[in-house]
């Protein structure tokens, strides 16, 4: 997920059930600028990490700051993690640590990722790579 401002303080917790599986395209949001078709829509916050949820393409970047953990929720893609792709399906769970290059190409119409950050991503984070 892109760099976002970070938060100065997050509000409490509070008992909740999201249905992630439920949440559209238009739910999520809209398309980032400059990432793709990345949409994507933060769901939880801490001062230790964030959860959010992602749908579409992203361009291959890193965070030299967070490590991101990827739960795939739906559908395929080709993700890259440092020099090659891997194909992912539902049920995969994606390990990214900071400095590492990747991205992903979805590859059907129903891909959606709930995507975790730790510590929670810090504004400039995330950079492009070619």
């Amino acid at each position: 997920m892109p760099a976002s401002a970070p938060m100065a303080s997050p509000p409490p917790l509070t008992p909740q059930i999201i249905d992630m599986g439920a949440m559209t395209a238009t739910d999520i949001g809209p398309v980032m600028p400059d990432m793709g078709t990345l949409r994507t829509k933060g769901l939880v916050a801490t001062a230790s990490g964030t959860v959010g949820i992602q749908v579409g393409t992203v361009v291959k970047h890193t965070h030299a700051y967070s490590d991101e953990i990827q739960y795939v929720m739906s559908g395929t893609a080709t993700v890259w993690l440092d020099n090659g792709p891997r194909e992912v399906h539902a049920g995969d769970l994606i390990v990214i640590p900071r400095g590492t290059v990747h991205g992903t190409l979805v590859t059907s119409t129903d891909f959606k990722a709930m995507a975790i950050k730790l510590p929670p991503q810090r504004a400039g984070d995330t950079q492009k790579v070619p």
